[in-house]
């Protein structure tokens, strides 16, 4: 199955505007009565029919909608954005792939870089949730502090995690997380969080955890926890 992309699927029919339309006709070669499936990246996935194609839209019918059933784990990521964006762009699309709800770009005291524009990191995200045939777009903000995260009442009954560097921190996030719960774990920048930060998570209930002996890279350090967590859940 070949999954597109609309926010909008709205029934009996919708339309696709301007590039996308371009992009369905003139690159795939899509023809009137062709039928295609879409996800609203809310969860529902609808079987549609080109009805019509001009110039400016294709016109499609909605003729079946499913829902996907809501996933009875979340993980939430809040990472200190690097230096280079394309590698925070390809940490945005393998951690889609593997199954990320939220990811939250965070001010750190040690960040490298306090802005990274968000429209080409929600791309990345939509092709990502298209290749790996996901019905649900993660959100991504930009611009939190850490401060305001940790201390934020919406992650209450999460799980939540903090990983640094350390060697001493005996236990590996697999060990400390619990299936089937809500997640939010923080990775921090290239120089790592400062004392501060890592004192006050712990008092506001974060967790330390490992993601190995290896010392990783800020994005590798994204994609292990997403992954970790994702195959917690999935052996459970």
């Amino acid at each position: 199955m070949q999954l597109f992309y609309h926010p909008e699927l709205t029934s009996p029919t919708f339309q696709l505007p301007g590039e996308e339309s371009k992009h369905l006709v003139k690159v795939l070669r899509k023809k009137v009565g062709d039928q295609i499936h879409f996800t609203d990246g809310k969860g529902k996935i609808a079987l549609c029919r080109i009805d019509s194609i001009s110039q400016k839209s294709t016109t499609l019918q909605v003729l079946e909608e499913t829902i996907a059933p809501e996933k009875p784990y979340q993980i939430h990521l809040a990472i200190a954005p690097t230096k280079n964006a394309d590698r925070m762009e390809w940490m945005t699309e393998k951690t889609v792939e593997i199954g990320l709800d939220r990811m939250i770009l965070m001010k750190t005291d040690n960040s490298e870089r306090n802005f990274l524009k968000s429209d080409r990191l929600e791309k990345k995200a939509v092709s990502a949730m298209k290749q790996s045939l996901k019905s649900v777009l993660t959100e991504i903000e930009t611009g939190l502090d850490f401060k305001d995260i940790i201390a934020d009442p919406h992650y209450a009954p999460f799980e939540k995690f903090i990983a640094y560097v350390d060697q001493n921190i005996p236990n590996h996030l697999f060990e400390l997380a619990n299936p089937k719960n809500k997640y939010l774990i923080l990775v921090g920048p290239e120089g790592d969080f400062s004392p501060d930060e890592i004192k006050a998570a712990i008092e506001a209930g974060f967790k330390p955890c490992s993601l190995g002996h290896s010392r990783l890279r800020t994005e590798t350090a994204g994609l292990a926890a997403v992954h970790t967590l994702n195959l917690l859940n999935e052996i459970s």
